[in-house]
């Protein structure tokens, strides 16, 4: 419980440095979306990491999908797995849909979760999602790019710690634009209408 409400408190914070960031008009869901439209913003500009099957890839490798990207790690207690039950629920919803539609989980906890780790845990939610990872200065650099906010908690040098992190998700349209900062808590049937709008070009 206590994880939880650091991680909540977390999640209101970044969301707060999201609206603070965001261009002009930022901040306010355009008419028809749930989420924050964020389009525009000047941040998450992509990424260069590794899938949880040893491929490099970037975010132009999803060209043409609705991309939503989550940072998070494999022993997170709640959040994590929320979001990623919450994610294969939108899946199941969006029907034939899914398939122009990728989910990416990256971690921020790349000491502990390995290609294998993130290979078992990742695809167990839907055989679809993808989990990255990278160094530890490469997720830094990725994490700094995107506003995810991330810290180690309890114990650090024996390995037993937590992570506090950001928890929203972001949405790129299929032309790679960052569209969309979705918050963590969202109902399926909400983040299943923003992306269809996306699909439709909106």
């Amino acid at each position: 419980m206590f994880a939880f409400l650091r991680c909540t408190i977390v999640a209101f914070a970044a969301f707060g440095l999201l609206a603070a960031c965001s261009p002009e008009g930022g901040g306010e869901p355009r008419e028809g979306f749930i989420g924050t439209d964020i389009t525009g913003a000047n941040y998450a500009n992509g990424f260069k990491l590794t899938d949880h099957r040893g491929q490099v890839r970037t975010l132009a490798d999803y060209k043409g999908k609705v991309v939503t990207l989550f940072f998070g790690y494999t022993q997170c207690p709640d959040v994590c797995p929320t979001n990623l039950l919450n994610m294969a629920q939108v899946m199941r919803e969006l029907g034939p849909d899914a398939d122009k539609v990728q989910v990416l989980f990256v971690t921020i906890d790349p000491e502990r979760d390995t290609q294998e780790l993130l290979a078992q845990y990742v695809p167990a939610f839907d055989s679809r999602f993808v989990g990255l990872y990278g160094d530890l200065a490469t997720t830094q650099a990725v994490a700094r790019d995107f506003k995810v906010f991330y810290q180690k908690q309890g114990d650090v040098q024996g390995g037993r710690y937590t992570v506090d992190h950001s928890t929203g998700t972001y949405v790129f349209d299929p032309q790679g634009r960052l569209r969309l900062y979705i918050k963590h808590g969202e109902k399926p049937a909400a983040i299943v209408a923003d992306l269809r709008r996306l699909l439709a070009g909106k």
